[in-house]
């Protein structure tokens, strides 16, 4: 074997040898010196070397976005203005030119430090005794160094109100379209067809909110009909630590039943604290025999509508509705018959921080789902306080003309064994043609919650109700033309968990509600128990369901049943050694009521971003289902969401469709972009078309490069960032990432700087073949921003220029060092899409 020599070029050598040299003088106390003349080894026609700007490991002054550390903890991600100054030793560093305003942001107490702001509107970070801040240019982050006593306290993850962002002022639509066509099979084949809208239109006017939530349904008989879920405005009322609403909302459910109201009511927002606890927010999991239709109501209005292939489904993404209440699940199958089941929407034990108080206020008139019941005014309040050593208080009151009520409570954290708490509620109710009675519910609820470990999350709750008890929901639905018996609840039991089971062994989950009532022989129970887990890529679960009180109308028939019980099977196998990002699926279903599906099929995903998702079944049945089959794709593209499906059974054919997505109109125009979130982002990258948005499945921006970002904590930091990989060739970011702390409902912009032109490697020479001197910093006439520093032979790589331009080169600290030159790009430069140019500069 031939041993190839290592060849280096003589200026390349001599700058590591210089950079070397200088590190060791460095070291040894001295200032750094790197001597131009070795970098002209082997060129002695060139230029001579200036860089005296970067000696003292110096950078060049401006402004820089960087990481502001306190401590060991980030504070913030922004623009900060650095100037050159002289250190104790007489060398150049860069200091930031800070506000007292920022200060004040990062929990600097200002206050006491009068003497900050002498020196105009650069704070002197020395009025605090032993304060510094070190720029390191290397990581680009601001450390500064600030003594506790001058710092407020904060728990870890707390973002300041000062740096929360309202957003900016904008007009919304979110809309979701869905739909079904159904042709039956036999003698008397006939096709009815169906249809779902949701809408959630919305403004945003500084701190205002104002949203509307309304849908729309058609049934098979070709009956329209629209719900109005909620109209309502709100805002934050920082002090408070509180959220006003005037509208359409539910009053919260921590102490009392969340009720719907129409009326106003100011209440204490958790998000708005560090380290609160969170809300929770069911799954819905259910089985399907055949292809079906899924239909979500919760006090009453309909929430949510799409539709599954046979097997087991799981359904995270209703939008939220502002309130509680447990969810009505119906599975309509494709032969008309239809579960119903209950998902509880549970809540977890009452508990505040020591000191905190938590609030609500509501008053208004009782909103119910039927119009025939009388909007009775009612006025409630409620109030949670922390305790010293794990102990929580909380009471309410609830006042009408036909109810009256009153709560109070105690709640404990247990540590290691989680969280419980335990309240009475005394009630006085008039319903409508009875007499007055009073009762008595008591409740307790359990949680415990290792999220940080993933090791389970469960919430328990029970409550017992004396037969002259009455919520007052309960007592408001009698006042109404067609009221009927009302079913005072006597128990009700709710479990839900998902309980990691430890390392290869799987996820159990749990979610479970029964109730019995004083006044009916009904008892009504759904169950839901689940396994996950994988072995080699090969994922399978399993999955049980059990409801009782459920009903199913088959064609032609009516049959009545009090329960039935399904399970299902499923396994997931992965082809990557065959086809890419393709799975092969099998699944069985087994029914009590109605016999046994087996199922097999293949499903993955394409395109870039992995933005379509597919999948093909085929199946078999017994009870006389027989054969089965279902095709679905669902798309997420720049401009929004689309789904298509067809199934078939021995009964009927189907196809099923949808569309979703969003709009929002700004003051830089219209953005058509995927469903909008609670809370949102609008990207601005002015001429950056088609890239891609990180955690964004099939998000791109728009031809002008615009785009919105949904998935975005609110009152914390957010970073969103783009993929470098797909921007166009001729653009560039100065920085593919943003930090935001978005508001409730804010539409947050992101702005980022684009330079879209010519990318050129551009050789700068001097009269006489000369080469520009390297470290010379380069200007492009018209373009603001950081200069371009010159390289090795005059070389220099320049962004978003114009086919044509001038330049600016400066060198040395002596105004006579300079010259200018004009480029013109020709298309048989072109490499990679990078241009390649020699240019004269006089």
């Amino acid at each position: 074997m031939t041993k190839q020599k290592q060849h280096f070029k003589p200026a390349r050598l001599a700058l590591f040898i210089a950079v070397a040299l200088g590190t060791i003088i460095h070291d040894a106390g001295a200032r750094d010196f790197f001597n131009p003349e070795l970098l002209e080894v082997g060129n002695p026609g060139a230029g001579k070397t200036d860089l005296s700007m970067f000696e003292a490991g110096s950078q060049a002054p401006g402004v820089y976005h960087v990481d502001i550390l306190i401590g060991d903890q980030t504070v913030d991600t922004q623009d900060i203005e650095f100037a050159s100054v002289k250190d104790k030793d007489g060398d150049s560093v860069l200091q930031p030119c800070l506000s007292l305003e920022q200060l004040k942001s990062w929990g600097v107490r200002t206050h006491l430090f009068p003497n900050l702001a002498s020196s105009g509107k650069c704070v002197d970070l020395s009025a605090i005794p032993q304060a510094t801040a070190d720029f390191q240019f290397s990581t680009q982050r601001l450390v500064i160094s600030i003594p506790q006593a001058a710092l407020e306290p904060q728990a870890r993850g707390y973002v300041s109100p000062e740096q929360w962002d309202e957003g900016i002022n904008a007009a919304m639509l979110n809309y979701s379209l869905s739909g079904a066509n159904n042709w039956q099979r036999g003698n008397n084949g006939r096709a009815d067809n169906a249809q779902y809208a949701n809408l959630r239109p919305g403004v945003n006017i500084g701190p205002w909110r104002l949203r509307n939530y309304t849908t729309w349904s058609r049934d098979t008989h070709g009956q329209d009909k629209w719900d109005t879920v909620y109209t309502y405005a709100q805002r934050d009322v920082i002090p408070l630590k509180a959220q006003f609403t005037a509208g359409d909302s539910s009053a919260p459910n921590d102490v009392f039943d969340s009720m719907p109201f129409r009326g106003g009511q100011l209440a204490s927002d958790d998000d708005m604290l560090p380290d609160s606890l969170k809300g929770y927010a069911p799954v819905v999991r259910g089985i399907a025999r055949t292809n079906a239709q899924v239909t979500i109501r919760q006090n009453g209005y309909q929430i949510y509508q799409s539709y599954v292939s046979p097997g087991a489904f799981e359904i995270t993404d209703m939008y939220p509705t502002g309130g509680a209440g447990d969810l009505q699940v119906t599975v309509k199958e494709a032969d008309g018959s239809e579960q119903h089941y209950t998902v509880p929407f549970a809540s977890l034990p009452v508990l505040q921080r020591e000191g905190r108080l938590k609030f609500s206020v509501t008053g208004g008139q009782y909103r119910s789902y039927d119009s025939s019941v009388d909007k009775t005014p009612f006025a409630q309040g409620t109030a949670i306080y922390g305790l010293p050593h794990g102990f929580t208080i909380y009471g309410g009151v609830q006042e009408s003309s036909k109810y009256q009520s009153l709560a109070s409570g105690v709640g404990k954290n247990l540590g290691d064994f989680g969280a419980l708490s335990a309240d009475v509620t005394q009630a006085w109710s008039t319903p409508q043609d009875g007499l007055k009675t009073d009762g008595q519910s008591w409740r307790a609820r359990y949680s415990k919650n290792v999220l940080e470990t993933g090791t389970n999350f469960a919430i328990a709750g029970y409550r017992y109700s004396t037969s002259g008890y009455y919520g007052m929901q309960e007592v408001l639905d009698t006042y109404s033309d067609t009221s009927g018996l009302v079913e005072r609840r006597r128990n009700r039991m709710e479990l839900t968990m998902s309980q990691t089971l430890g390392q290869d062994l799987g996820t159990l989950m749990l979610s479970t509600v029964r109730e019995d009532y004083w006044n009916s022989g009904r008892t009504m129970a759904s169950w839901s128990l689940g396994y996950n887990n994988g072995w080699r890529g090969i994922n399978y679960g399993l999955t049980y369901t059990y409801s009782k009180n459920g009903s199913s109308t088959g064609r032609g028939e009516q049959t009545y049943y009090d329960k039935d019980q399904q399970l299902a099977l499923t396994i997931s196998i992965p082809l990557d050694k065959f086809l890419p990002q393709t799975w092969a699926n099998y699944s069985m279903n087994a029914s009590k009521q109605s016999g046994t599906t087996h199922s097999v099929g293949l499903s993955g995903m394409a395109m870039e971003n992995n933005a379509l998702n597919w999948n093909v079944q085929q199946g078999y049945g017994t009870n006389d289902v027989g054969y089965t089959g279902a095709m679905n794709a669902d798309y997420r593209g720049t401009y929004g969401e689309a789904t298509v499906g067809y199934g078939y059974d021995k009964n009927s054919d189907r196809m099923n469709y949808g569309v979703q997505g969003g709009i929002l109109a700004h003051a830089d125009g219209v953005t058509f972009s995927q469903p909008l979130g609670e809370t949102n982002v609008l990207i601005k990258a002015p001429g950056a078309k088609g890239v891609s948005i990180q955690n964004q499945t099939g998000a791109k921006t728009d031809w002008r490069g615009y785009t919105t970002v949904s998935n975005v904590t609110v009152y914390r930091k957010n970073d969103v960032a783009l993929l470098t990989e797909t921007l166009p060739e001729d653009v560039e970011l100065e920085l593919t990432n943003r930090t935001v702390t978005p508001t409730r409902g804010a539409v947050v912009r992101a702005n980022y700087v684009t330079n879209v032109g010519l990318r050129a490697l551009i050789t700068l020479m001097q009269p006489g073949a000369i080469p520009v001197p390297f470290g010379a910093i380069v200007n492009v006439d018209g373009q603001s921003g950081q200069g371009f520093i010159v390289g090795e032979g005059g070389q220099v790589y320049l962004t978003g220029l114009n086919p044509k331009g001038s330049l600016t080169v400066k060198w040395g600290n002596d105004s006579d060092k300079a010259c200018r030159s004009e480029y013109s790009s020709r298309a048989e430069n072109n490499h990679s899409g990078v241009q390649s140019m020699n240019v004269i500069c006089r």
